[in-house]
């Protein structure tokens, strides 16, 4: 991930994680523009300096440092990266048309809304009830199946022939999805419910900007197990 050019690979750095689909999100974008960054590995339960001093109000991954100036949270990072690096040929992650960004905007929220806290109690890393959490990601994906239909026009991608915002933004939790499935016992992507969804993240995951930052299943799997641990460990420390 390091770039040619020491210049460069100063110049655009990710505070991140391997395993954040928010962060994942970024590195998509980064790749998808050609543009050459720096990855900082934050360690769970360790916050470094850099990363409280570049996002002081949050404290959280990701922080994309452009030049040295922070600008957090991966949805306004990829808008960002768009208009920043929109010339030289690079794909534009936003459609053009403003009717379909605000489309792309609200699926893309609702995706965060839905999908991200119900992912994190099938996963037990946050208290809930997992009937209703499964319910609400099969309802969510339901409805992203009748979006892509709308929003693809029969292309490959949300954004049409090529990868887009609300793309980055559902496909970001492909991995973390597919964990559920091992973790939970639940089938998430069921081909015979989502066919377009499943083709969809098929190709997806094999676009060169993707397969080499979505991180391994098993790998997941692990890490979900790790992170549990050390929250416990936290929880305990704090009630002593």
């Amino acid at each position: 991930m390091a770039s040619s050019g020491d210049e460069q690979a100063a110049a655009v750095r990710v505070i991140g994680g391997w395993a954040s689909h928010y962060a994942i999100r970024v590195y998509v974008a980064l790749r998808l523009k050609g543009v050459e960054y720096e990855f900082l590995q934050e360690v769970v339960g360790n916050k470094s300096e850099l990363l409280l001093r570049s996002n002081p109000v949050h404290k959280k991954i990701p922080v994309l440092l452009h030049r040295g100036k922070p600008v957090a949270e991966s949805m306004i990072i990829l808008q960002y990266i768009d208009e920043v690096w929109a010339s030289d040929g690079a794909p534009a992650i936003l459609p053009a048309d403003p009717y379909a960004r605000a489309v792309e905007r609200f699926w893309a929220q609702y995706v965060d809304d839905k999908i991200a806290p119900a992912s994190v109690v099938l996963r037990g890393v946050t208290n809930g009830d997992k009937d209703e959490a499964a319910a609400q990601v099969s309802t969510a994906l339901q409805h992203l199946e009748e979006a892509f239909v709308k929003c693809s026009q029969g292309r490959s991608y949300f954004g049409g022939d090529i990868i887009g915002f609300l793309d980055i933004v559902l496909g970001s939790h492909l991995g973390w999805l597919k964990a559920v499935e091992k973790i939970a016992g639940v089938k998430v992507l069921d081909e015979s419910k989502l066919p377009e969804l499943t083709a969809w993240a098929e190709r997806f995951y094999a676009h060169h900007a993707v397969r080499d930052v979505m991180p391994e299943t098993d790998r997941l799997v692990q890490f979900n197990t790790y992170l549990i641990g050390v929250l416990k460990a936290k929880a305990s420390s704090n009630n002593k």
